[in-house]
């Protein structure tokens, strides 16, 4: 053998046996003797997981700018409408017959207001229900034309028939396991009704129920017409923006005029003298007046909109600014440490307002180098406040099926997180070492 060979392998020898002098790499591992340091390497299982979440911690939570909202603001203006429209003065004008086109009945659609009893459905009425609510629950149609069950969540009924609305709330109840034996009731009658006003004996708001009304049966509720002179007395309507009006005398002596259907939305007027030109005039300014009151509201809520816009605003600059606080670390934060073989090594910051897992640490950061890390060594190395003392949580993620107690395995402050290197990635390190050394032994002995 050459004298170069020689010189070769009595040189990686050499390199071997410093090495088990600790001269070439060294490799970090957990080791359950540290001096000055009590360690416990405890293997992280089903069964030591409350152990290891038994730790108090409370996460810090996001300052109160960021739980705040820009709604509330008044609604100033809203409400101010002017003064109402002066009824025009009385003559005596024999008022002529116009009625409306003929109306078809149909059957009651459900809307806003509209108050719906399930008779029969025990357990939905939620809790704190008396006996008798709890049998005949009641649901109050919202603005966006949904009710809300308990157990079932909301159910949109506006627009709906009674059959309607009934069918679509059992199919609810069936997919949801519910026993669906109820009937549905209309409790109150709250979305459409018919005004009457004028010389009746009291000015009513009558509801429209599932029974198609007639003139006669408004007036009634009205408590009657209060005519002294019927010869001169009218009874105006007003549907869909079209005035029609019926000579007192006439109504008195048709049946046919008293059984006259009133829609949802009709209103009804009864007085003395006006004639048609004149009534209409009046209509007219009835809906200016509300064309008025829609204008201010606007005004409202454009009023409204700027408040609001000015309150976002403010928000948005507190939230910036704490933003910015934190991207410069100026902020006080709760950090885990990642070390080893792990994608990114560093420092990681709690989640405000949540507990973090070791998945979220591992997963969050590329998790463990797939190359080199060692999923059979993954350790979250804790401390007592003093480090006297160390709790090595092992995690042995050979078997991928245990990375499930990652996710369970919650995080405290100051945690580091480690990963150790695989065998054969030390035996490489230490050979990228040794080479340079090989590479100037030969040089020398050339």
């Amino acid at each position: 053998m050459s004298r170069t060979k020689w010189g070769l392998m009595a040189a990686l020898a050499g390199a071997v046996a410093l090495g088990g002098c600790g001269l070439t790499y060294i490799a970090p591992r957990v080791s359950d003797q540290v001096e000055g340091i009590a360690v416990q390497v405890v293997p992280i299982s089903a069964q030591t997981l409350s152990t290891a979440n038994a730790a108090p911690y409370t996460p810090q939570s996001l300052p109160a700018v960021f739980g705040q909202t820009a709604g509330g603001g008044n609604l100033r203006g809203a409400g101010v409408l002017p003064e109402p429209p002066v009824i025009p003065a009385q003559d005596r004008a024999i008022a002529a017959l116009r009625l409306p086109p003929p109306a078809s009945s149909a059957p009651y659609r459900l809307g806003t207001g509209d108050v719906l009893r399930l008779a029969g459905a025990s357990g939905l009425a939620g809790p704190g229900a008396t006996p008798a609510a709890a049998q005949q629950p009641q649901f109050t149609i919202r603005d966006d034309g949904a009710i809300s069950i308990p157990q079932i969540g909301p159910i949109m009924v506006g627009g709906m028939t009674i059959d309607e609305a009934e069918a679509s709330i059992l199919q609810r109840m069936i997919e949801t396991g519910i026993d669906p034996a109820f009937s549905l009731e209309v409790a109150g009658f709250n979305s459409q009704s018919v005004t009457v006003g004028g010389s009746v004996g009291a000015a009513a708001v009558v509801p429209v129920t599932l029974n198609p009304q007639t003139l006669g049966q408004v007036l009634t509720r009205a408590g009657g017409v209060q005519v002294d002179d019927p010869q001169f007395g009218a009874i105006r309507l007003y549907r869909d923006g079209a005035l029609y009006q019926i000579p007192l005398t006439a109504y008195l002596d048709r049946a046919d005029l008293q059984a006259l259907p009133v829609l949802p939305g009709d209103a009804v007027y009864v007085d003395t003298g006006y004639d048609l030109d004149r009534a209409l005039e009046f209509y007219r300014s009835q809906i200016e007046v509300i064309t008025l009151g829609r204008a201010d509201r606007q005004q409202a809520l454009l009023q409204l909109q700027t408040e609001i816009g000015l309150r976002r605003a403010a928000l948005d600059e507190q939230r910036g600014l704490f933003a910015a606080q934190t991207a410069l670390d100026a902020v006080s934060r709760d950090y885990v440490y990642l070390a080893g073989e792990v994608a990114r090594p560093g420092r990681w910051p709690m989640p405000f307002g949540r507990q973090a897992t070791l998945a979220d640490v591992l997963f969050d950061n590329g998790g463990p180098a797939v190359a080199t890390g060692n999923p059979a060594e993954i350790y979250v190395l804790r401390a007592t406040g003093q480090v006297t003392s160390v709790t090595a949580w092992h995690l042995d993620a050979r078997n991928a099926v245990s990375l499930a107690l990652a996710t369970a395995f919650q995080m405290r402050p100051n945690d580091i997180v480690f990963i150790e290197e695989q065998p054969i990635t030390t035996w490489n390190r230490a050979i990228e070492q040794l080479l340079p050394s090989l590479n100037q032994t030969r040089t020398a002995i050339e």
